[in-house]
């Protein structure tokens, strides 16, 4: 799968996914309470998954639904073949 996560994306991602994971884990371990009773639990769970799947998509620069979308904020995407090609013979473009 190509890389298509970058940018402000992946930063956000970096932010937003950690700080998930440990407000669900925190929750779940009991630590506190998002909400009371099986509502909290299943909150604390979803947080902690979306959290997961934001850090790993972060760290790997793939996303499922990014490509789903055909959305690409990866920042090696905007150059074209030959302008890579330009750049690794030492040529500017």
């Amino acid at each position: 799968m190509e890389k298509n996560v970058g940018g402000y994306d992946r930063g956000i991602r970096f932010i937003v996914g950690p700080v998930l994971l440990i407000v669900g884990i925190a929750a779940v371990a009991g630590l506190f309470s998002i909400a009371a009773g099986t509502v909290g639990t299943a909150l604390a769970v979803l947080a902690l998954v979306i959290g997961a799947v934001l850090t790993i998509t972060a760290i790997t620069q793939t996303c499922l639904m990014n490509s789903l979308l055909g959305v690409d904020t990866y920042e090696g995407a905007d150059r074209s073949e030959s302008e890579t090609e330009d750049l690794q013979a030492g040529r500017p473009s």
